[in-house]
């Protein structure tokens, strides 16, 4: 049986740092001067590529199937603690702070910093250099801040990264037991 793995290379001399507890999917992509921090989760057909810049992913963060985070010259990508990029969003040069969540198809463009604890809607387009204030749901095309979040969006969004925290351990283990 052919088991896939996941394609971590070393680009211009810097090679990706994984921390041993973090999850890598055998379909992602990660070149060049990524850190993963421990119980970061990269998941399938997920794509880090730093070729000029950068790119750390936090403790407990997770970065869901079909995203791509890349970096320009002057633009690294930080992705803070407990922060869930969804599936098929761009992250662009960007950084993003503890305790958010970027929602599904959403992108954040070269020099955006989205505050603490904020939701970034779907499809959203965060322009380049918008500052998002923490606490704060952002949405539309271009992207506006629209109001504080509720107590419990806030929630959501700790529970959303919490599930994917512990879905990525069961990932990990499965890999583990067939050898992945």
């Amino acid at each position: 049986m052919n088991r896939q793995r996941a394609l971590i290379t070393t680009f211009r001399g810097k090679k990706p740092e994984v921390e041993e507890a973090a999850f890598v999917s055998p379909t992602s992509t990660v070149i060049g001067d990524v850190t993963l921090r421990p119980g970061a989760s990269v998941w399938y057909g997920a794509v880090l590529r730093a070729e000029f810049e950068p790119i750390v992913i936090g403790t407990d963060a997770n970065v869901q199937d079909n995203c791509v985070l890349h970096v320009d010259p002057g633009f690294p990508v930080s992705i803070g603690e407990r922060v869930s990029i969804g599936h098929n969003a761009v992250v662009h040069g960007a950084t993003v702070e503890d305790d958010c969540l970027i929602g599904m198809g959403a992108t954040v463009l070269n020099g955006a910093v989205i505050g603490a604890g904020s939701l970034v809607a779907a499809q959203a387009l965060v322009p380049q250099g918008m500052r998002v204030p923490p606490g704060s749901l952002v949405a539309g095309v271009p992207a506006k801040v629209k109001r504080p979040l509720t107590d419990e969006e806030r929630d959501m969004v700790t529970l959303n990264g919490t599930h994917y925290t512990e879905l990525a351990k069961a990932h990990r283990e499965a890999q583990e037991e067939y050898g992945a």
